[in-house]
């Protein structure tokens, strides 16, 4: 692999001052006579988010220090930050009532329902690094260039999923409660630290020198462990208790009403 600025990672690079824009233009649009205005903390939730993935994307990708920092900012860190900035709840302030609908209408479909919920998540998340390391998926994507943007995009929207399906504010399907997405991030914590541990061992099939193996895991490690901190942290800021009604017992809000 020669580096992020040839072939489809440099047309990549367009994307997230593209999207940023589109969002802030949105975020604007909300300012105006008869809306609700929007929350500034959201807006510089998603900049730092589109800047992490920027990051990311200039980082040169040569060998698995440089792969496992693109992992880190593209599959962890930048998307808590794009997740948090609630960028499905602007696009529903942003379209008609009737389009509003429809998109939630399509959030409660059973399918979306599966492929939201957090175990599914961290299938896509862990299992992913796992098929990724400990088969020889990593040395064909040193071989063949075309295939690192295929997996910078597994690793975002992966990474999206997991994040949102954990601690997400826009609105989407049930999910469950704050102790079992608790456990799931937990598991996600294992998984990463199991890898980590494999990766320092020399026991993934990664065709990197014993220095760069210890490196790459040491920042899996303690830097993915940061950022699944920072989720939690997140899911738990998010979280509120609904009022008493009638005299009875808080009933708990789901994550994914919070309003902007």
């Amino acid at each position: 692999m020669t580096g992020t600025h040839g072939g489809g990672v440099g047309l990549l690079l367009l994307v997230p001052p593209v999207v940023f824009w589109g969002y802030l233009a949105a975020a604007l649009r909300q300012r105006d006579p008869g809306r609700g205005g929007w929350s500034h903390w959201r807006t510089a939730s998603f900049g730092a988010g589109t800047a992490l993935l920027a990051v990311a994307l200039l980082l040169p990708a040569h060998d698995l220090v440089g792969h496992m920092w693109q992992h880190l900012l593209v599959g962890m860190l930048a998307p808590l930050g794009l997740v948090l900035g609630a960028p499905g709840t602007l696009a529903l302030r942003s379209v008609t009532p009737r389009t509003g609908r429809a998109a939630l209408r399509l959030l409660r479909r059973p399918a979306v329902t599966v492929a939201s919920h957090p175990v599914t998540g961290l299938l896509l998340t862990a299992g992913g690094l796992y098929l990724l390391h400990l088969t020889p998926l990593y040395r064909v994507t040193l071989t063949h260039p075309g295939m690192h943007p295929v997996l910078l995009l597994h690793f975002l929207v992966s990474g999206y999923v997991f994040t949102w399906s954990i601690a997400g504010p826009d609105p989407g399907p049930h999910r469950p409660g704050v102790p079992v997405r608790l456990v799931v991030l937990g598991l996600s914590v294992a998984a990463h630290a199991t890898l980590a541990q494999l990766m320092y061992a020399g026991l993934v099939d990664a065709a990197a020198p014993a220095a760069q193996l210890r490196t790459a895991a040491t920042l899996m490690y303690y830097v993915g462990d940061l950022a699944e901190i920072l989720l939690a942290l997140a899911l738990l800021a998010t979280w509120r208790p609904e009022p008493r009604r009638n005299g009875s017992t808080p009933v708990r809000r789901r994550v994914g009403t919070v309003r902007a």
